[in-house]
């Protein structure tokens, strides 16, 4: 079957692995073996970094997403729904809705002694909220069930209970910013609820700041006639800005719709931009990598002019000539991909092992619990990330190869045999 190939792929494959026979040989094949480890490094190092940055942001996303809704409707002055019930029948008529549940949203302050925090008071129906966020249904038949109405309870995240000093069983200080008009001016509403219970979502954002108490409480400390919104559940989340226009099209009322992505748009902008800014610059590095071969050439077709000559000699074309030089830099180039992608996604699927073995060795924690959101190294690697790693790796070295091959191609035999 070699023999059939045509012999420019052999002698360009031939010139790849081309020896050690002399010094300046074995020079030029140190270089070509580096250039061919530089890529290889280069393109692995693209796929650990954006698999591991793909991780964190799945992990942190599904954290996230145990909190809050996949979609809220609100009214825009924060004032209660028209007509809740309405509300509820309609989004509930959108196939993708899998789960809908009202609630009553506010900021407060939660005071404990001289210990004040501020705090997001979410009221939420214990037999609904369930359907729409992992938190609530890791809690149903626990915590939430604690919230009666009337007897006023309240749930805290974890870090504002620890922040406030207070357990469950222990009496905190709600105060709405909206308060009764005196004589003496404006006086703030404050009532005494009972700690039922703590949360932990894993998200710090919520974990410190986020309360729970009951709807109907709720509508009584803040003087709502109902719920100031509905918090939905769909099929795919990854649906959600798709699923807000139907609905806004379909949904009755001046109500304002927001999905979990503008939610957070500006962590979700900032994780966007550092992956595109990672990928950049490792892009650049393969690039060094790739034109290295530039210069490994420049000095093969230094060493092969009187090869090159007598090609010239025997008939062969110059498109011949630079077809060779292509195939040698071409094969550095897919080798040196080839082995990165395997180096990287072997890493990547094996990170989870990785890490903690490094840290065993090195007695390092690279990822404190009490620090960073999660203790463990996440991975996810993609395939929109990895095959236009191996496209630009494989052009870049093409690329490489053009000007040296052109060079090749424009030997005088009759100069280069001069001295032979």
């Amino acid at each position: 079957m070699l023999l059939r190939a045509p012999y420019e792929l052999l002698l360009g494959w031939r010139y790849t692995r081309a020896g050690r026979a002399s010094r300046r040989n074995g020079f030029i094949s140190f270089i070509s073996a580096a250039s061919m480890l530089g890529i290889a490094l280069g393109v692995a190092a693209l796929i650990i970094v954006l698999s591991v940055m793909n991780g964190f942001q799945k992990e942190v996303t599904g954290r996230m997403l145990s909190v809050i809704s996949h979609i809220e409707l609100f009214s825009p002055d924060g004032a209660a729904l028209p007509d809740p019930q309405r509300t509820l029948s309609e989004v509930r008529a959108n196939p993708e809705v899998i789960g809908a549940a009202p609630f009553v949203g506010a900021q407060s302050l939660l005071a404990r002694g001289e210990t004040m925090k501020g705090a997001l008071i979410r009221g939420v129906s214990p037999e609904m909220e369930p359907q729409v966020t992992d938190i609530a249904a890791q809690l149903k038949d626990t915590a939430l069930r604690k919230l009666v109405p009337g007897e006023f309870g309240i749930l805290l995240g974890s870090d504002l209970a620890r922040g406030l000093g207070v357990s469950e069983g222990d009496q905190v200080t709600l105060i709405a910013p909206s308060g009764q008009v005196t004589p003496a001016g404006v006086v703030p509403r404050l009532k005494q609820m009972t700690v039922v219970g703590t949360f932990n979502s894993g998200h710090y954002e919520y974990d410190s700041a986020l309360a729970m108490l009951h709807i109907e409480d709720a509508e009584r400390i803040f003087r709502l006639e109902g719920p100031t919104g509905i918090r939905l559940k769909l099929r795919d989340l990854n649906l959600a800005r798709q699923v807000t226009e139907q609905l806004a099209g379909t949904v009755s009322g001046n109500l304002l719709l927001l999905d979990w992505t503008r939610q957070n748009r500006t962590w979700f902008s900032a994780v966007q931009l550092e992956k595109r800014m990672m990928f950049i610059i490792l892009t650049l590095i393969v690039a060094v990598a790739a034109f290295n071969l530039v210069s490994t050439l420049v000095m093969t077709v230094q060493d092969k002019r009187a090869d090159i000559a007598i090609l010239r000699t025997l008939g062969a074309s110059p498109r011949s000539i630079m077809g060779i030089f292509v195939v040698q830099g071409a094969m550095v180039g897919v080798i040196g991909t080839l082995g990165g992608l395997a180096l990287g996604l072997l890493i990547a699927f094996n990170i989870d092992v990785i890490v903690p073995a490094l840290e065993s060795i090195f007695r390092a924690s690279f990822l404190p619990k009490d620090i960073y959101l999660i203790s463990s190294m996440p991975s996810d690697p993609q395939r929109g990330d990895i095959v236009p790693i191996a496209v630009i790796s494989l052009v870049l070295s093409f690329v490489a190869t053009l000007y040296p091959s052109w060079r090749a191609s424009r030997v005088n035999p009759a100069e280069a045999l001069r001295y032979e």
